[in-house]
């Protein structure tokens, strides 16, 4: 136990930092913008939503390019050169242009947005892009180069290459015996296999990539859970700064206790009696009948504190009446400034009246 115990207090002093973030640093790690994230998931997503787009559209890409090149070729080259006719063939130029990438630019954005909103949600800061001189600082720059952080980075471009490479080689070793025939074949059959193979090729390349983006992305937030990691001591000082140093917050509740205490001590010399345990409660009522419907205790305290109640009533000659169980009510079932329980009325009518009753005798006499 005495190990475990010097082993806890070690760490606790040595500032390493064992603990999980607290969801107060993960906050603001990502208020400035550091959230787990992988550049090359949304890039391989584009690049496989592209290559499938042009599978699933490609009678629309090739009735476009067809025009395109058909215009070019049969209309465009034996047109007269003219400030007009060079207008409208840059207009249509662009027109065929706009209309065949159009659909590839539209799924690039829109699987590009939410390849990142995946990853970290939707975040809007300008943080990261914020001047600071830090960044300018070339001993940081060589660390950043010959970091762990860099060789891994390099190691997995080593791989992308390597496993695209090899998957290229294989989908050419294929088809290398229809690739050396092309020479013969038609132009639209060679237009056909030339593209058919494309598709595969950059479908299968975008598939793998994926699957590697997913596999960094993961790695990514691993990363970026232990960069985030805190010591005890780091929790603590949050703790303090969030919810106020446990040392001061005593401290205010201890003067706020002796403000009311003071506030309270104030108001029994107002009372109209006091009633006692008789030294374990003491609980003080006042009764006015224009104001008040009912008794109502204006001071109450046990122990230590209904003992000052008994000294500052004797120093104003008020009147202590002891009655056990209808103190240890009064102090269990009502708070200071609440009138008597209903069920009460009777009992401190009695003891009201029997003081009325003293309260005449003296000034009679």
């Amino acid at each position: 136990m005495s190990q475990f115990r010097l082993k806890m207090n070690l760490q606790l002093f040595s500032g390493e930092k064992t603990e999980q973030a607290t969801p107060k640093k993960k906050a603001d790690a990502r208020k400035k913008g550091q959230v787990a994230k992988s550049n090359d998931l949304p890039g391989s997503f584009v690049l496989l939503a592209i290559f499938l787009t042009l599978m699933m559209l490609g009678d629309y890409f090739k009735q476009h390019i067809l025009m395109l090149f058909g215009n070019l070729f049969e209309d465009w080259l034996l047109m007269d050169l003219t400030a007009g006719n060079v207008m409208t063939l840059f207009n249509d130029v662009t027109w065929e242009l706009l209309l065949i990438l159009m659909p590839i630019f539209a799924v690039a954005m829109v699987i590009g947005l939410v390849g990142n909103i995946v990853q970290f949600g939707f975040l809007l800061t300008g943080e990261p892009l914020q001047m600071k001189l830090s960044k300018l600082n070339p001993l940081n720059g060589f660390k950043q180069i010959f970091s762990a952080r860099t060789l891994v980075e390099f190691l997995k471009s080593v791989l992308k290459l390597l496993i695209i490479g090899i998957l290229v080689y294989s989908v050419i070793a294929k088809e290398w015996e229809r690739i050396l025939m092309l020479a013969s074949l038609p132009i639209q059959q060679i237009f056909t296999f030339t593209a058919g193979l494309a598709l595969n090729l950059g479908i299968q390349t975008g598939a793998v990539l994926a699957v590697l983006a997913f596999a960094d992305y993961m790695y990514q937030r691993y990363e970026h859970a232990k960069s985030l990691r805190m010591s005890k001591q780091d929790i603590k000082d949050e703790y303090k700064k969030s919810e106020g140093d446990p040392l001061i917050k005593g401290k205010i509740r201890e003067r706020q206790r002796r403000m009311a205490m003071q506030r309270m001590m104030q108001e029994v010399p107002k009372a109209d009696v006091i009633i006692t345990n008789p030294t374990h409660f003491a609980i003080a009522l006042k009764y006015d009948a224009s104001k008040m419907e009912a008794p109502t205790i204006i001071a109450k305290g046990m122990d230590h504190v209904a003992l000052k109640i008994r000294e500052v009533a004797r120093e104003h000659d008020i009147i202590m009446m002891e009655n056990k169980p209808l103190a240890r009510a009064l102090y269990e079932r009502a708070e200071i400034g609440d009138a008597i329980p209903p069920d009460l009325f009777q009992a401190v009518a009695e003891i009201l009246a029997h003081v009325y009753k003293l309260k005449g005798r003296v000034k009679s006499s």
